[in-house]
């Protein structure tokens, strides 16, 4: 094969570098801005700006021994060049793959483990492909060509790490929440030099050991720094406590901002020294790879990669370019944003709308977690118990107005602070002790061990934070297993054929980025779809009934269209309509969910000379439920019949259900002009007529009894004709339900405003 397929493929791995860096940093970016978005302590654009000179430095400063690529996972002189390209080609195809398909969904996942089990799935298959094709080899000389023990220690570190995270995080932060309680403002003034000089001391020990060991410059302060950890650290603590004094008192202002701005500062460097690996490691090691071969002039298949196993210097052009990118990213990049708010909403202190649902298993640690607490609690004495409880009282959130508590920070600055430090200090820790670990998973599990100590998952959200959670989880370990399985496929189609399967693996990758840039610009852009619900934002009665005007204009339009499609799909026995009438429903049906769910901010927003309007907007939404209930129920049971392949409905009872239809769009359609137009006047008229649509029903049901005594035949039938007859009679009650009330309350609230006119006009 000739020099321009490697050189090519090179070409296309440096590109997938640059597009992996754009997809990681859009993942690991929550892993050091949460903290600081979720207490809004410090403005966005402040947190973007030290977040970038953060990521900028430690990329620069970056190492550059980028081992776990070159041979952490792998024996690379037990390959040749030809396959190192294939691996290295896999590797980068899947990697960036698997990293867009995790910030679609928006959830956070570790590029760590992603490049490490990439790297392990490409070389395992690329090995089992050496094997079965030698005669002298056989399984268990696998382990020749794989790295075990750094492969193990890996997948240990990383493990490990899950665990110890949320222990320290929810340990540390239940001890701050003791001292500081949740009213931290004056217990700040006191112990908050002391809080401050810990907690930067910590995250100066941490930048410094964190940041400088890997670096090309720590040789030259090795002599300065080791053996003088404990002065470093001393020494810093007195400085910072001293700083954190002084600043309190010069500016007036909680040392806890400048804490949250530095740790934030520290975590991104970290973040990009440590992580840059993961993105341009591979893309490095196939340059020096392709650089050695072309020098040697040795065939591709018989050149041995030996010259991986030596150290190679950092190119800082390389650094410089990819920290560049990785700000770039930070700053326009979309999906990060949507991942933020996975980890914020599963550490919020107060309710929020939660991401996920219930599942048997977080209901089932729930349920255990409870039952140990209420062991514990017998063994405390309950003095003590109260004492504790004293430090965990939160500010009172229902004196906060509903355009408040929707825009209230998500945690508070003790939270965020506690989240950087402990973050910070255990990277450190574990990079000291050559532990690889993932930078992600042990910010994520910081961030949940704090919010599980603070108390943030009550009865109201333990559920759906605990199944957050282990979704999180459970998507790691999908990684681990989703990245090892595909790049294995990957590298064995292309050495199958890599001057077709390389194009073709590259054109698909292009595709699927773009196809999933488009699906979640579309998803992300809350486009407010024709007919969909608005939450009421009004404080007085006569705001709230124009507004729900439009809800329920909106919900008798889709309402109609929903029966017209039941009666139509039965009658055509048209399934696909049907199944699609179900979503439908179902959709309808979530959204006025949600605007109960709403209620209780609605309330909290109400005048107090309209404290009336909260009934009428309840009732509307009982009756707007009612509704969808029935039309639910009606397009269920069409459905179910067509679908049990059940006997069709009699021409005559299609003919009748037409009839009823044609009766219910007319009222429909009339109710949603009063509706839209707001004239309420033609409400009256609409309720004047309602006992002839009554009759109608009532009727049908009177002709079907006797075609059931008569005629009919098949029971399935019969039961499906009065489920539908029955169903539309309460369809109709709620219906003219809902105006009755429009008619009174508007009524009601016009009067006294008429007559203060008329008084004015004598």
């Amino acid at each position: 094969m000739d020099h321009n397929i490697y050189l090519l493929m090179l070409i296309a791995i440096t590109v997938l570098a640059v597009a992996d860096i754009v997809v990681g940093v859009s993942n690991d970016a929550i892993n050091f801005l949460n903290s600081a978005i979720g207490s809004k302590a410090i403005s966005m654009r402040t947190i973007m700006i030290v977040a970038s000179l953060g990521i900028f430095i430690g990329a620069v400063f970056s190492s550059g021994m980028m081992e776990v690529a070159r041979k952490g996972i792998f024996v690379p002189a037990m390959f040749n060049f030809e396959e190192i390209m294939y691996i290295f080609m896999a590797v980068m195809i899947t990697d960036i793959l698997l990293l867009d398909f995790f910030n679609t969904i928006g959830l956070p996942t570790s590029t760590t483990v992603s490049i490490v089990f990439n790297l392990l799935g490409a070389a395992v298959v690329m090995s089992l492909i050496k094997v079965t094709a030698s005669d002298s080899q056989t399984f268990a000389d696998l382990g020749d060509y794989i790295n075990t023990k750094k492969a193990f220690e890996i997948i240990r570190g990383i493990l490990m790490s899950v665990f110890i995270a949320f222990t320290v995080g929810a340990l540390v932060q239940w001890i701050s929440r003791l001292v500081f309680t949740f009213h931290y403002e004056k217990k700040i003034k006191n112990f908050g030099a002391i809080f401050g000089g810990i907690s930067l001391a910590a995250i100066t020990y941490f930048i410094f050991l964190k940041g400088l060991k890997g670096t090309p410059y720590y040789k030259d302060l090795k002599g300065l720094l080791e053996g003088n950890e404990l002065f470093i650290i001393c020494g810093s603590l007195v400085f910072w406590t001293l700083f954190s004094y002084g600043f309190q008192k010069v500016f007036k202002k909680t040392i806890l901002l400048f804490v949250i701005a530095v740790g934030t500062f520290g975590l991104a460097l970290a973040f990009s020294g440590n992580d840059l690996v993961n993105f341009i490691g591979v893309p490095m090691a196939a340059y020096h790879s392709y650089e050695a071969w072309v020098a040697s002039g040795v065939d591709a298949s018989l050149f041995s990669m030996e010259v991986l196993d030596k150290k190679v210097p950092a190119e800082p052009l390389l650094l410089f370019i990819s920290g560049g990118i990785m700000v770039l990213t930070l700053w326009f990049s979309k999906k990060a944003k949507t991942v933020a708010e996975t980890e914020i909403s599963l550490s919020n202190q107060g309710e929020t709308h939660e991401k996920f649902e219930p599942n048997m298993l977080s209901r089932s640690v729930v349920k255990a977690s409870s039952w140990l607490s209420d062991m514990f609690g017998n063994m405390v004495p309950v003095s003590t118990q109260e004492k504790i409880g004293k430090s965990f009282e939160k500010p009172n959130t229902a004196a906060l107005r509903k355009d408040q508590s929707v825009d209230a920070p998500a945690f508070d600055m003790i939270r965020a602070s506690v989240n950087l430090m402990v973050a910070g200090v255990l990277i450190a820790i574990a990079t000291s002790m050559k532990l690889p670990l993932s930078t992600t998973y042990v910010t994520f599990m910081v961030a949940m061990g704090t919010s599980f100590a603070d108390r943030a998952w009550g009865r109201e959200s333990a559920v759906y934070r605990v199944a957050g959670v282990l979704n999180v989880i459970g998507g790691w370990f999908g990684t681990a297993i989703g990245a090892f399985v595909a790049a294995g496929i990957v590298v064995f189609l292309i050495k199958w054929n890599p001057s077709v399967m390389t194009p073709i693996l590259l054109l698909l990758t292009i595709i699927l980025l773009v196809r999933n840039y488009l699906s979640h610009k579309n998803s992300s852009k809350k486009i407010i779809e024709e007919d969909s619900l608005i939450h009421a934002e009004s404080s007085s009665i006569q705001g709230v009934i124009h507004e729900s005007a439009n809800n329920i204009a909106n919900v008798v339009k889709r309402g109609n269209k929903i029966y017209s499609s039941a009666i139509n799909g039965l009658a055509k026995q048209d399934l696909v309509l049907l199944k699609k009438n179900k979503k439908n429903i179902v959709k309808l049906s979530n959204e006025i969910d949600e605007l109960r769910d709403n209620i209780f901010y609605f309330i909290k927003n109400l005048d107090e000379s309209s404290v009336g309007a909260s009934n009428f907007y309840i009732n509307i939404l009982g009756y707007l439920q009612d509704m969808t209930q029935s039309l639910e129920y009606i397009s269920k049971v069409s459905h179910k019949h067509v679908n049990n392949n059940h006997k069709k409905l009699k021409f005559n009872q299609i003919k009748e259900l037409k009839q009823i239809d044609q009766y219910l769009e007319s009222l429909f359609n009339n109710t949603k002009k009063a509706f839209d137009s707001q004239s309420f006047e033609q409400i009256g008229a609409i309720l004047d007529n309602k006992n002839e649509v009554f009759n109608l029903v009532t009727e049908k049901i009177q002709i079907q009894v006797e075609r059931t005594r008569t005629e009919e035949s098949s029971p399935k039938n019969t039961t499906l004709y009065f489920s539908l007859l029955l169903e539309t009679k309460d369809l109709l009650t709620a219906t003219m339900n809902l105006l009755e009330e429009y008619h009174n309350a508007h009524d009601s609230s016009v009067a006294p405003a008429t007559l203060a006119s008329l008084e004015e006009e004598e």
